[in-house]
């Protein structure tokens, strides 16, 4: 079973590291030359199931990227950052120099602890499906899915950085549950 991660094209916010969970972005053009570039790669695959967040910018992403009727779940959204909404980690450790959003959440939005279940959650539905099965959703959420598919603990996502409009691989094969792919250029593919 292969689980193909599509992170989104680029938004105003991505590009200028403000944290995007609830509040609905467009892409930016060249977010959605990004994920028209996903398109070639994923059509050589096969997928027999295509699931994507129910924010928009990861539903124009789908779109793009030749998956329209992708299967819409609210369990793909975005982490919730509450308060740190629209705040860049660097305002944020202006206050708290040691916050880790892994570690320390946001006040007002999820815990890791809760983004962590929800992730666990979203993997149970998505191998109830036949693979190979392609995802479409946000940077860390997408960090959160990666750990409870390797039954990490939810800090080791603090760890991994993910680019727009990438494409990853979580596979399940002779050697378990293992990060095949990681942040991996579409050429690459």
């Amino acid at each position: 079973m292969d689980l193909y991660l599509a992170r989104h094209g680029a938004t105003e916010w991505s590009r200028n590291g403000r944290h995007t969970g609830r509040t609905d972005l467009p892409l930016l053009p060249e977010g959605e030359q990004e994920a028209r570039t996903l398109a070639p790669a994923l059509a050589a695959v096969g997928f027999r199931s295509a699931f994507v967040s129910d924010l928009g910018r990861a539903r124009r992403t789908a779109e793009l990227a030749g998956f329209p009727d992708a299967t819409v779940t609210p369990l793909l959204r975005e982490y919730d950052y509450g308060e740190y909404e629209g705040v860049t980690t660097e305002e944020i450790r202006r206050e708290r120099p040691d916050w880790q959003l892994f570690r320390d959440g946001c006040p007002g939005g999820e815990s890791p602890d809760e983004v962590y279940a929800r992730a666990e959650n979203a993997l149970r539905v998505l191998i109830s499906h036949e693979g190979p099965i392609v995802v479409f959703s946000h940077g860390h959420f997408l960090r959160a899915l990666s750990v409870a598919w390797t039954q990490l603990g939810i800090l080791a996502a603090e760890r991994l950085a993910l680019d727009t409009g990438t494409l990853s691989v979580l596979r399940d094969g002779d050697r378990g549950r293992v990060v095949q792919v990681w942040n991996g250029a579409v050429s690459g593919f």
